[in-house]
């Protein structure tokens, strides 16, 4: 059976650094950090008292209050990057057969704030178990493609993936797969999360994975510096319209890149570090090269993992030096979490849209940040520290790595005919 292609035809975004594409690709270029002191709650008591949280943004310019009241942060925020996406796509959903759309979105923790907020208000009350009718399914994970093809009509396959921090990517591979085995023709694809609550920066805290850098919140997020001291949440959502080829030429689309291939793997070694030796890196890599067809000397870029953590950001960076060997130093490396923060089961997808527009502009965003090597990473690797590069990208790799050791890695290709 020969496996049809996929391309790109829209993308749709809300990051803390910009509540639209536009707004996000400009940031990225002008290397604008999305961190500040948090705003939704009193955290004079945390550890830890920033984030990356969405600025300037009223979900009703988006949705009708009582909707949105029956909806978790996470679910607002897929509608809103999904509805930029179809539009970006231009797609006319009269014409199309939309049992053959589908909705793939992932999550890593879903609604922690409507579970939160449920538990917190039946601990204030008489002990009579008194909860919202919609507690349930405003906090499951599922819910936000449900919602999705609630809205659209969507009748394809739909599900939601939880992976932790490769959520998103996990859903992309999915619906690619789904693609090319000609199952459907269409997907709405990517994820969101909304973890800045008190579970969640209290979560993150107990763990130590968090900066503590409350006296300089811009600059807390800096992956592969020596004195980075952990990652800064963030919260948001991105959405892509994956579609088959054929289908998409029919129809005209504008396409901004091919995704030619994704790749899986474990680390099966810790429930939160990676392995010292970058090995489930190394491995999702590999299968995501042997997926596309292509070779380590065919990739131009990588968005890295690049969580600003002292174990992950050592352990990929020898991955990428086993992976690619000498042509590791051709690439231009970077991590856009120095800017949006960890967005969690969001940011596969996130990355992806910024590889995606590195392609099509021929510009590496880049890693904010740097201001002192790291003598464990290989210093000879261009990280693409503190200014964009302009550079023709053909092939642009993605990483995405998740607690449980859940690794995924994409590959996308500037469009040939």
């Amino acid at each position: 059976m020969k496996l049809k292609r996929v391309v790109v035809t829209g993308l749709g975004a809300l990051t803390p650094i910009g509540n639209n594409i536009r707004e996000y690709w400009d940031a990225l270029l002008s290397g604008v950090s999305g961190a500040a002191p948090i705003t939704y709650f009193d955290a004079s008591k945390f550890k830890t008292r920033f984030a990356c949280e969405l600025k300037n943004f009223e979900v009703t310019d988006f949705m009708h209050r009582k909707e949105a009241r029956r909806m978790d942060k996470f679910t607002q925020y897929a509608l809103v990057a999904t509805d930029e996406a179809i539009l970006d796509a231009g797609l006319d959903l009269e014409k199309e057969d939309l049992s053959r759309i589908g909705v793939i979105w992932g999550a890593g923790i879903g609604g922690l704030e409507t579970f939160q907020n449920e538990v917190l208000n039946f601990a204030k009350g008489d002990g009579t178990p008194r909860f919202n009718p919609f507690f349930i399914p405003k906090m499951i994970a599922d819910i936000a493609p449900g919602q999705i093809s609630i809205k659209y009509g969507f009748r394809g396959p739909n599900f939601a993936t939880v992976s932790a921090c490769a959520s998103s990517a996990n859903a992309m591979i999915d619906a690619f797969n789904y693609i090319r085995l000609g199952q459907a023709d269409i997907f709405v694809t990517g994820g969101s999360e909304a973890a800045v609550t008190l579970a969640g920066m209290g979560g993150f805290n107990s763990m130590h994975a968090l900066s503590t850098r409350n006296d300089d919140p811009k600059t807390a997020s800096r992956p592969f510096d020596k004195d980075r001291d952990g990652f800064v949440l963030g919260e948001g959502a991105g959405a892509l319209i994956l579609e088959e080829y054929e289908h998409a030429k029919a129809r005209g689309a504008k396409i901004y890149a091919e995704l030619l291939g994704g790749g899986l793997s474990a680390d099966a070694y810790h429930i939160t570090a990676p392995h010292p030796e970058g090995l489930g890196a190394l491995a999702v890599m590999q299968n995501c090269l042997k997926d596309a067809g292509l070779q380590p000397k065919d990739v131009d870029a990588i968005n890295m993992h690049g969580t600003s953590t002292g174990l992950g950001d050592i352990a990929e960076s020898k991955a990428i030096v086993k992976v690619f060997g000498n042509h590791a130093y051709n690439i231009n490396i970077n991590s856009t979490k120095s800017m949006t923060g960890h967005l969690l089961g969001a940011a596969g997808v996130v990355e992806a849209i910024a590889s995606i527009l590195a392609i099509k502009n021929k510009i590496i965003p880049p890693t904010i940040n740097h201001f002192t090597d790291d003598d464990q990473i290989d210093s000879k690797l261009n990280f693409t520290f503190n200014k964009p590069q302009k550079r023709e990208v053909k092939v642009v790799m993605s990483n995405t790595f998740g607690f449980g050791g859940h690794n995924a890695c994409v590959l996308f290709k500037k469009m040939e005919n």
